[in-house]
């Protein structure tokens, strides 16, 4: 299953927040075998979200966007995703529901807006906060919050599959370019995919769906590397 993650908000772009929800959403969705094959981050602007949700759900099994949920002037998010899929948005009764009995909220203390998701969408509580999320048409809507983020996507998690990667790691005590060839021949060899990482020394990340093929590798790899335990 091929995923793509769009992350919303101003604050992403300008640096004032670090986009902690795209590398937790990695792993997690990796974890269930999923790829994620493009992050995208876009600003609060309906156009902007419409456009890339439009182009990235036309390419992609899923498509995962995370931030702009809620009633406040710059929580467009469920708009631009109404928008890509050609629905408007409408109060949902599920949402209106699940608030009224799961919160502290009666639907009279309730902000305008904050039970608007696109038409048709089905509604996904939101436990670690107020505001829902929605699934339309293969895209996930979830919030920005990290604890609410979270919580949300471990109630579809199941919905993301995949052929599952065994992961290893070899650390090697050289520069990144000297160990170019090396990584050719052992992806002529052995049935893996190869991921390098400098920094004090070289992370190579190597990854396969066969678990004795990968501990092939990474065993021929740490032959031929000076390594670092």
């Amino acid at each position: 299953m091929q995923v793509a993650l769009v992350s919303v908000g101003d604050e992403l772009l300008a640096g004032d927040t670090v986009n902690t929800n795209a590398a937790w959403l990695g792993q997690r969705l990796a974890e269930r075998g999923a790829t994620v094959e493009r992050v995208v981050v876009v600003p609060d602007r309906v156009s902007d979200i419409a456009r890339v949700v439009n182009e990235l759900r036309a390419e992609y099994d899923a498509v995962v966007t995370t931030g702009g949920l809620g009633p406040t002037h710059d929580d467009l998010t469920m708009e631009g995703v109404a928008a890509a899929v050609g629905v408007p948005v409408e109060e949902h009764p599920d949402a209106v529901e699940w608030i009224t009995d799961h919160t502290d909220y009666e639907r009279g203390d309730l902000v305008a807006g904050t039970t608007h998701l696109p038409k048709g969408a089905r509604m996904l509580p939101n436990d670690a906060g107020v505001a829902p999320g929605c699934v339309i048409e293969g895209v996930y809507v979830l919030p920005g919050v990290p604890a609410e983020m979270e919580a949300m996507f471990e109630r579809v998690a199941d919905e993301f599959t995949g052929e599952y990667r065994y992961v290893t790691t070899v650390r090697a005590d050289e520069p990144e370019s000297a160990l170019v060839e090396r990584f050719a021949e052992l992806d002529e060899r052995f049935d893996v995919t190869v991921g390098s990482y400098p920094g004090d020394h070289v992370r190579v990340k190597l990854q396969s769906t066969d678990e004795d093929e990968l501990d092939r590798a990474a065993a021929w790899l740490r032959e031929r590397v000076e390594s670092v335990e």
